[in-house]
C-alpha cells in the first residue's frame, strides 16, 4: 500500500544534510560543550555555529537565542519568566483562545495564581483583530501572547501590527512562531516581538531541540536552575547533536524558503481544488489567503472527524484530527470552537499538512482516498440513522 504522509504540523522527517551534520556530534566529537579541552571546545563550535544560523533564519542576533528542549519549553520560559520577572502588585496578560497548548495551559496556570488575563475575541476565520489587543490593555498589563500562525487551520496573525501596539503599551509581546518558521519569511525587527519560540523537528530537524529569541535586555527570570549555561536562561548540559541538527535545518529553511513556499502553497492548492470538487459538502475552514503555505483544515460534513482520521490511515493517508499535543482528546479542538464551528461539524474535520517532500502523485493519491473515504463512512452513518418500517 502506498504510504503519504500529511501531518507536517505534526513533526517532519529529519532532512538528510541535517543527519549528517549532527552524527559526528554523536560518535568523534562527543565533548561536553561546557568543558575547556579541545573535545569540549569543539563541541561549543558547533553550538555556536547552530546559534548563528537560527538567528539569521529570523533576523536576531545571535546573543539573543537561548537553545531549549523544543518549541513549548521555549513558550514557558518566555511566558512564566517573563511575568516572574515583573515585579508588581498587579499583572495582567492578553492572550488569544486559539493558542497552541504550550501558550494556553501555561497562561491558565499563571491565571491560578492570580494574575488577570484577557482571552481575545477571534474572528471565524481564526484571525485577531489588532484593535481588540489595544482595547484589552491596562495599566497592569505585562505580557501580550499572540501566535504567529496556528497550528490547526494554519491562519496568520497580524503580528506586525500587535507588535508595535505592545511598543507604544511599553509592555512585552511574545509570539509562538513554532508553526510559522521556515514556512513563511519571519524577522524579528519587523514584528517588533520581545520573545519568539521556534522547534526544530517542525523545520525538518531533530526532535528534542528549540530556541527562544529574548530580544536583547528583556527581563526574563529561568524556570530552571543549576548551571550558567544559556547566559543563566537555561541551565543543563546542551543538548549538542540536537541544537546541531537544529542549526542545520535552519540553514537549509532559510536558503529554499522562496522555492519550498511555492511548490508546497500549488500541491495545497492543487489538494483543497481536488477534495472541493470530488467530496460534496466539504469545506476549508480558516483564511484560504492568509496562511501559512502547508496547511489544509477540511470539515467533511457527517462523518466523524476520528473515525476519518483512521480510516485514512487504513488507505494509506496520515493526517490528523487536530493538534499533536491533543492526540487521544475525546473532545473537539478548541481553535475550532473558537471559530464558530458547530460541535457535529468540529467532529468532522481533519488537518492535513504537506511538506518538503510531499509529492504531486501523493496529493492526488489523498484526493482519491479522501472521496474514497469519506463517502464510506457517510453511507454507514446514514445506515445507522436509517428508520426500520415494520412489516404489517
Amino acid at each position: 500500500m502506498r504510504r503519504v504522509y500529511l501531518d507536517y504540523n505534526a513533526t517532519t522527517p529529519v532532512d538528510p544534510e541535517v543527519i549528517k551534520a549532527m552524527l559526528p556530534f554523536f560518535t568523534e566529537t562527543y565533548g561536553n560543550a561546557s568543558s575547556i579541552h579541545a573535545a569540549g571546545q569543539t563541541a561549543r563550535g558547533g553550538v555556536e555555529m547552530a546559534r548563528q544560523s537560527v538567528a539569521a533564519l529570523i533576523g536576531a542576533k545571535p546573543s539573543e537565542i537561548v537553545f531549549t528542549s523544543g518549541g513549548t519549553e521555549a513558550d514557558n520560559l518566555a511566558i512564566l519568566g517573563v511575568v516572574a520577572a515583573m515585579h508588581r502588585e498587579k499583572k495582567h496578560v492578553i492572550c488569544s483562545p486559539i493558542e497552541h497548548s504550550a501558550v494556553r495551559n501555561s497562561v491558565q496556570a499563571l491565571e491560578k495564581q492570580g494574575v488577570e488575563v484577557t482571552w481575545l475575541p477571534i474572528s471565524k476565520e481564526g484571525i485577531v483583530d489588532p484593535q481588540d489587543v489595544r482595547r484589552a490593555l491596562r495599566p497592569e498589563t505585562v505580557l501580550i501572547t499572540v501566535m504567529y500562525a496556528n497550528n490547526e487551520i494554519g491562519t496568520i496573525q497580524p503580528v506586525a501590527e500587535i507588535g508595535k501596539i505592545a511598543i507604544e503599551a511599553d509592555v512585552y509581546f511574545h509570539t509562538d512562531a513554532v508553526q510559522a518558521v521556515g514556512k513563511i519569511p519571519v524577522d524579528v525587527n519587523e514584528i517588533k516581538c520581545d520573545f519568539l519560540a521556534l522547534a526544530a523537528h517542525k523545520i525538518y530537524g531533530p526532535k528534542g531541540a528549540g530556541a527562544l529569541y529574548v530580544r536583547e535586555n528583556s527581563p526574563l527570570e529561568p524556570l530552571l536552575f543549576g548551571g550558567t549555561h544559556e547566559r543563566d536562561r537555561r541551565p543543563g548540559t546542551e543538548n549538542v547533536p540536537g541544537i546541531v541538527g537544529l542549526g542545520k535545518a535552519a540553514e537549509i529553511a532559510r536558503e529554499h524558503l522562496a522555492s519550498d513556499s511555492g511548490r508546497i502553497t500549488a500541491l495545497r492548492n492543487r489538494f483543497e481544488d481536488g477534495i472541493l470538487s470530488r467530496v460534496p459538502e466539504s469545506r476549508v475552514n480558516g483564511n484560504r489567503a492568509r496562511r501559512v503555505p502547508n496547511t489544509s483544515n477540511i470539515s467533511f460534513l457527517c462523518a466523524a472527524g476520528e473515525s476519518l482520521v483512521i480510516s485514512f490511515d487504513l488507505q494509506g493517508v496520515q493526517c490528523s484530527a487536530g493538534s499533536a499535543c491533543s492526540s487521544g482528546a475525546i473532545t473537539p479542538s478548541p481553535v475550532l470552537f473558537a471559530i464558530g464551528l458547530p460541535q457535529d461539524e468540529a467532529k468532522s474535520t481533519v488537518r492535513f499538512s504537506l511538506g518538503r517532500f510531499t509529492t504531486g502523485e501523493d496529493v492526488d493519491y489523498a484526493i482519491e482516498a479522501a472521496s474514497a473515504v469519506v463517502n464510506r463512512l457517510r453511507d454507514l452513518a446514514a445506515a445507522r440513522h436509517k428508520t426500520v418500517i415494520p412489516a404489517d
